[in-house]
């Protein structure tokens, strides 16, 4: 028999009920703390050209808003059916630049869903040490750096005394690539110094028959 309170019973007022506002505020209070410390780390390990103010601000807002939404699911069954084809259509637009960048997005999120879960310990520990192990890798001094060399040249003549100076003074050498025309020959070279020193490519633009010599500092990640 339906009584008068089943009438304006409300399953809304029900879910509000159900959840702990003291765990929620906790776990934001957390989320917010990692995420300041993951953006800490992206700081001090960040290599690139530009630094982006608002990319680090976007790892705690990461962090805040995923734990927010695994709080949400692990609360509700049907909530977290429907989650799950919400965020199925989700597509990200924005491109990552730097492939360490990414590893940061996934730390963002991995804490939040960690929090959502209620696994505090887990999520402290493993951001401490995920931290300890960028700041000592990321800032590690690298003494073998590889460098790109191009140089254009009138002949063949001037192309072998240049492979034969660089083979002398380059702890080793990859050619890239070659390009031949009416011009002359542009030589695009991978090079690793013998004692970092760069005085060199003085003396290969004095050459015979070379033009200009051009050295460029080398990562892997913008040319093939």
């Amino acid at each position: 028999m339906t009584t008068f309170n089943d009438i304006f019973k409300s399953s809304f007022l029900e879910n509000t009920t159900s959840f702990s506002v003291i765990d929620t505020l906790l776990a934001m209070v957390f989320a917010f703390a990692l995420g300041l410390f993951i953006m800490v780390v992206y700081k001090k390990t960040f290599k690139g050209v530009m630094y982006s103010n608002s990319f680090s601000i976007s790892l705690i807002a990461l962090t805040l808003i995923t734990t927010l939404i695994i709080l949400a699911v692990t609360s509700n069954i049907i909530l977290s059916l429907g989650m799950v084809g919400a965020l199925s259509i989700v597509r990200f637009r924005t491109a990552i630049k730097e492939p360490l960048d990414i590893a940061f997005l996934f730390w963002s999120i991995a804490v939040g869903i960690v929090l959502g879960a209620g696994l505090l310990p887990l999520a402290v520990i493993g951001s401490i040490f995920i931290g300890i192990i960028l700041i000592l890798f990321v800032n590690k001094d690298i003494k073998d750096n590889p460098y790109i060399l191009v140089i254009n040249m009138d002949n063949d003549e001037a192309e072998k005394t240049v492979l034969s100076y660089i083979e002398e003074k380059c702890k080793k050498f990859i050619v890239k690539s070659k390009t031949v025309s009416s011009s002359g020959i542009e030589f695009t070279l991978e090079i690793r110094l013998k004692d970092m020193s760069t005085s060199f490519v003085n003396t290969i633009s004095t050459l015979d028959g070379v033009e200009n010599a051009i050295l460029v500092s080398y990562n892997g990640d913008y040319m093939g």
